[in-house]
C-alpha cells in the first residue's frame, strides 16, 4: 500500500518539479561516480560498517559547474581525513532528483545520502525517505549554530531529517541614481515603499518590479509579505494575510508595478531592473551576476525587503539528509564534516552562497565586507523556510494561485485568500 501511495505521490508532483525559486543548477560538473547509486539494502550494509571495512557512501547532488568542483573537492578531502569511508558523489540534474527519490523509494535504488531542495524536505521526511537525525543532533551540539530558518526547513513533527548545506533569501534591490534622482530615500516600511514607487514611476520605468507566476517562484517571492503582515500559511484567510495580497496588488492597480509581474521570472525581473525598467526589484543574490553583466555601469545598492510588522524574507537553499536505513553511521560522519564550520565557509566563500550556520557568516571577512553581500546576511535572520509541509507542492499552488487572481484583478484580495484557505485546510490536517 505504501508504495502505490508513493507512486501517486511523484504524480501530484510533476508540476512543482519546473518551478524553481532560486537559480537552477548549471551544466552537470564532473562526477567522480557515473554508476548506479544507493542499491545495498538496508540489511546488507550493517555487516559492512560493523565489520570495519571500508564503507562506500553515495551521494545524490545537482551542484552545477560552478559549485560542483568546490563540493566534490570536500568529498575528495573528507575521503583523505580517515581511513575507513570513501564518499563517491554522483550528479543528478536538478530536474530528475525528485522523480529519481520517488521511484527509488518504491524500486530500493536510492543513494546513502541526497540533497534535497530545503521546500521539499518535510513531504519525503514524511515519506520515509530520510533518516531521523534528531538524537544525532543534539549529541553533536553543533545544531544551534544554524540560522532558525535553514534548520527549521530540515525539522518534520518536531523531528530532524536532515542538515541545512547552503541558504538564500530575498531583498530589496534599488537603482541609487533613480532613487536620488526622485528625492526618494531607501524605503524601509511597505508606506515607505509604495510612496516610493509612485515617485518613480514615471517615463516607462516601473516603481518596483517582483516576479509573480503561477508556480513556486510567485509562492517564493510572496511570503515575504505574508510574514511581514504577520500572517502564516495556515491562516490564509486571517486580516493580516489578506492585508499582503491587497498590498501588492494596489501597487498593480496604481501602475507602480507592471501588470506583466505575473508572467515574469525572477531572471526577467532582473532583465527589467538591469535595463532601467524598473526603479527597484524583489530578489536574491544569485542574480548578482547578470546584473553586473547586464548593467557594468549601473550604481545600484541593496537593502533589507521592506517591512509591515517586521522584517521578513524567505528561505531558498538546499539540506542533505541520510537515507533512511543505510549507512546511517557513515552518512553522519559525512554530514558533520561538510556542516563543520570549516567545510561550511569553505563551500559559502568559493561559491559565493550562503552558509546555514550563524558563526560562520558571522566570522566570514568575506561577507562581512561586501556592501552588497552583507546585506543579504542581515536579512537571512529573518528567513522564513516554505512550510515546512508534506503537502507543501499543493499549498504552494494555492497560493500562487490566489496571488495571481489577486493580481489581475479576477477576484479582490479577501476572496482570493478566504479561496485558497479552503483549499489548504485539508491539507494542514495532515501535518
Amino acid at each position: 500500500m505504501k508504495k502505490v501511495l508513493v507512486l501517486i505521490f511523484v504524480i501530484s508532483l510533476f508540476a512543482y518539479l519546473f518551478a524553481g525559486c532560486a537559480k537552477k543548477a548549471e551544466a552537470p560538473a564532473p562526477s567522480t561516480n557515473n554508476s548506479a547509486a544507493g542499491e545495498t539494502k538496508k540489511d546488507e550494509q550493517k555487516p559492512a560498517e560493523s565489520k570495519g571495512e571500508v564503507v562506500e557512501l553515495s551521494v545524490w547532488h545537482y551542484f552545477g559547474s560552478t559549485d560542483g568542483p568546490i563540493f566534490e573537492g570536500m568529498c575528495e578531502e573528507f575521503n583523505k581525513s580517515q581511513n575507513k569511508i570513501v564518499v563517491k558523489p554522483e550528479f543528478v540534474p536538478r530536474e530528475e532528483l525528485l522523480k529519481q527519490y520517488t521511484i527509488g523509494l518504491v524500486a530500493d535504488k536510492l543513494p546513502d545520502v541526497g540533497m534535497i531542495d530545503n521546500p521539499d524536505h518535510a513531504s519525503f521526511a514524511a515519506m520515509g525517505l530520510f533518516e531521523d537525525i534528531t538524537d544525532r543532533v543534539k549529541q553533536w551540539g553543533g545544531g544551534d549554530q544554524f540560522f532558525e530558518g535553514p534548520m527549521k526547513s530540515a525539522i518534520y513533527k518536531g523531528r530532524i531529517y536532515g542538515l541545512p548545506q547552503n541558504s538564500n533569501c530575498l531583498a530589496l534591490w534599488y537603482d541609487v541614481d533613480m532613487l536620488k534622482a526622485a528625492g526618494v530615500e531607501v524605503p524601509q516600511t511597505w508606506d515607505e515603499l509604495a510612496e516610493a514607487a509612485k515617485k518613480l514611476t514615471k517615463d516607462g520605468v516601473y516603481g518596483l518590479a517582483i516576479s509573480a507566476p503561477k508556480n513556486e517562484e510567485g509562492t517564493f517571492q510572496y511570503l515575504p509579505w505574508l510574514l511581514s503582515a504577520g500572517a502564516d500559511i495556515e491562516h490564509l484567510d486571517s486580516p493580516e494575510a489578506i492585508k499582503s495580497m491587497a498590498y501588492l496588488a494596489a501597487l498593480v492597480k496604481n501602475g507602480y508595478m507592471s501588470k506583466e509581474v505575473i508572467n515574469w521570472t525572477q531572471a526577467d525581473a532582473e532583465k527589467q531592473f538591469a535595463t532601467g525598467k524598473a526603479a527597484m526589484m524583489i530578489n536574491g543574490p544569485w542574480n548578482i551576476p547578470a546584473v553586473k553583466q547586464d548593467a557594468p555601469n549601473k550604481k545600484w545598492a541593496v537593502a533589507k525587503v521592506p517591512k509591515d510588522k517586521t522584517f521578513a524574507s524567505v528561505l531558498g537553499g538546499e539540506n542533505f539528509g541520510i537515507i533512511k536505513g543505510r549507512k546511517v553511521d557513515a552518512g553522519w560522519e559525512f554530514l558533520k564534516y561538510i556542516s563543520s564550520p570549516e567545510m561550511s565557509k569553505k563551500y559559502a566563500e568559493g561559491t559565493g552562497k550562503f552558509s546555514p550556520r550563524k558563526d560562520v557568516m558571522q566570522d566570514s571577512t568575506v561577507f562581512k565586507s561586501d556592501p552588497i553581500l552583507s546585506v543579504f546576511v542581515d536579512q537571512l535572520q529573518y528567513a522564513m523556510p516554505r512550510g515546512p509541509h508534506p503537502k507543501w507542492p499543493e499549498i504552494s499552488t494555492a497560493i500562487s494561485t490566489a496571488l495571481q487572481e489577486a493580481l489581475t484583478g479576477a477576484k479582490s484580495a479577501e476572496q482570493a485568500m478566504k479561496d485558497a484557505q479552503a483549499k489548504v485546510s485539508e491539507m494542514l490536517k495532515s501535518k
